[in-house]
């Protein structure tokens, strides 16, 4: 229906045209008083002769928006495949395009060298910066008092937030280094609860940790990035709870087997207005607020690093009881 409306927008000064010299000729044959079935005969064969040339240019069009239309996806990666231009003004319109498309590809090229420098730069700045870290460490591995402890956490968390940020340049590059193969769930599991040992004890929290012994296929390193996360969000939200973690295996109406890792709390839990947008890049919801160094980067990185993966995380919580993750790996 839109066609036919353009079409007759585009054609009606021609139409016009037409229809008032047809209608001067009868006007002009009324006048020499040829017989009317004579002029009735005339004007028949014009007419039906007019009809069939805007039939035919009619379909011919169509055919060509058609065309046209189904191209429409093609020209956002590439104008070799445009059918020939019918006319000047097609061929006026798409040296048009071309000019358009050189630029913007130009435009697009100058953009993502300009990423790349970035990216690289930044890469080598976290590397760059965790030589003090690590210096650092050392130091404070030679205090036991409690300002070195206190000092420990804050380099530790530092540390984090160095990892986060190259984790966040890495996932946002056009490729990863995701290596998928079978992994023990377990050892990812054990090796993310190694790396926060010693907050466990500093904040007196108990872990509950149940058998895990489930094979899976995913990336380990990028697997155990996201338990780090989930488990920094646990211990910083739980002072002197419980954190458990355990497996749970389920069979989808594909009869396809989904194991679940569930790491749960019993920190302060989630606002309700809030659970819908947690995954959101830089929300930091009510909790957020209250720890003014929150990012609100760690779930959104989770989310994305676990759908790059063909996982999925999910997040229940409720206020004052705690917060239970799962994370499911299909």
């Amino acid at each position: 229906m839109k066609f036919i409306k353009n079409y007759l927008k585009e054609n009606l000064k021609w139409l016009l045209l037409v229809l008032a010299c047809f209608g001067i000729l009868c006007f002009v044959i009324g006048f020499e008083q040829v017989p009317l079935a004579q002029w009735g005969y005339a004007a028949f064969l014009c007419f039906f002769l007019y009809l069939l040339v805007v039939m035919i240019d009619f379909t011919r069009r169509y055919l060509h928006h058609k065309k046209l239309e189904k191209q429409t996806s093609e020209i956002a990666v590439t104008m070799d495949k445009l059918s020939l231009p019918r006319g000047q003004m097609e061929t006026d319109y798409q040296e048009l395009l071309r000019s358009l498309y050189i630029t913007l590809q130009q435009q697009i090229n100058e953009l993502e060298n300009g990423q790349v420098e970035q990216a690289e730069y930044f890469t080598m700045w976290v590397h760059q910066i965790k030589t003090p870290i690590a210096a650092l460490r050392l130091l404070l591995a030679e205090e036991e008092d409690e300002r070195s402890q206190e000092m420990w956490e804050e380099l530790f968390s530092i540390e984090q937030y160095v990892e986060m940020a190259l984790q966040f340049t890495r996932i946002s590059a056009k490729t990863t280094d995701f290596v998928i193969g079978e992994v023990a769930l377990d050892k990812v599991v054990r090796e993310a609860i190694h790396k926060y040992a010693r907050l466990f004890v500093r904040k007196k929290i108990k872990l509950e940790l149940s058998p895990i012994d489930a094979q899976v296929l995913t990336d380990e390193k990028w697997l155990e990035f996201v338990i780090e996360q989930v488990l920094s969000n646990a211990i910083k939200y739980t002072a002197g709870g419980t954190i458990s973690i355990y497996q749970k295996i389920a069979v989808t109406g594909e009869k396809k087997e989904v194991k679940e890792l569930i790491i749960e709390d019993t920190g302060i839990g989630i606002a309700p207005e809030d659970l819908p947008r947690i995954f959101e890049k830089g929300y930091t919801g009510y909790n957020g607020h209250a720890d003014k160094r929150s990012t609100g980067i760690g779930l959104y990185l989770c989310r994305k690093i676990m759908r790059k993966l063909s996982h999925e995380i999910t997040i229940e919580s409720e206020i004052g009881v705690g917060t239970k993750v799962h994370l499911e790996i299909r």
